[in-house]
């Protein structure tokens, strides 16, 4: 196998649509109605959606119970069997190109997301109630029943961290970061996750979206406290 055809594979796997998606037009809420933030976090080759636990609305809100101490909640998605199977060689990489059973990390944190991720990897987009709540749901319909329920499958790779199935497939069109851009269009913001696997083809979006609606994409928080190291799933989402 050529070496540059196995380099574009790690770095598609390293990434992290089966549906395309159309560029939508925002919401037309004025500034004051923006109650609600949705934060877009990158971590390397992976992005995840954000959420305040304050801000979450059932039935996602239902996860607080699984993070009872967390402030914010981080959600990710990724290849199930490239991240518990370990398989990391060239054949786990093949396989997880090929549409398969699709995983979700939650992650719980105690401090700010800027203060775990750093200031320039944290994008803030202000949103009404409604935009939250419709992102929300996108994510909730994302996870699948464990034994009829949504429960957590087995702990994630660090402390305050959880794996959850997922109703979505993973694939070669169909990454961690399409999965992100998918979650932004359900909140009616003019996102397109038609062609994005990479984190950059989302990030450029986001980062627009972002300051175009007055959000500092670089403000950080003074509260302590230490990031969660990295993982073989933020690298392999």
């Amino acid at each position: 196998m050529p070496r540059a055809l196995r380099v574009f594979l790690l770095i598609l796997l390293t990434a992290c649509s089966t549906t395309t998606t159309r560029l939508v037009q925002p919401y037309s809420a004025q500034p004051a109605d923006k109650t609600a933030v949705i934060y877009v976090i990158r971590r390397k080759w992976h992005v995840d959606i954000g959420f305040a636990a304050a801000d979450l609305q059932p039935p996602l809100a239902a996860l607080r119970a699984d993070f009872p101490q967390a402030r914010y909640l981080s959600f990710g998605f990724g290849d199930r069997h490239y991240l518990l199977d370990k398989d990391r060689g060239f054949g786990g990489m093949l396989a997880a190109l090929w549409p398969g059973p699709g995983l979700m990390l939650v992650t719980g944190l105690a401090i700010t997301l800027q203060a775990a991720f750093e200031e320039g990897n944290v994008i803030e987009i202000p949103v009404t109630a409604a935009q939250a709540a419709d992102a929300q749901a996108f994510i909730w319909k994302s996870l699948a029943a464990n034994d009829g329920a949504i429960a957590p499958l087995l702990a994630g790779p660090y402390d305050g961290s959880l794996y959850y199935a997922s109703s979505q497939q993973y694939s070669a069109v169909h990454t961690c970061n399409t999965w992100a851009a998918q979650t932004l269009h359900a909140a009616h913001l003019p996102v397109h996750s038609a062609g994005v696997e990479f984190a950059g083809q989302l990030w450029r979006q986001a980062r627009r979206l972002g300051q175009s609606q007055g959000a500092d994409p670089t403000r950080v928080d003074a509260s302590p406290g230490r990031a969660p190291p990295h993982s073989p799933q933020l690298q392999g989402g």
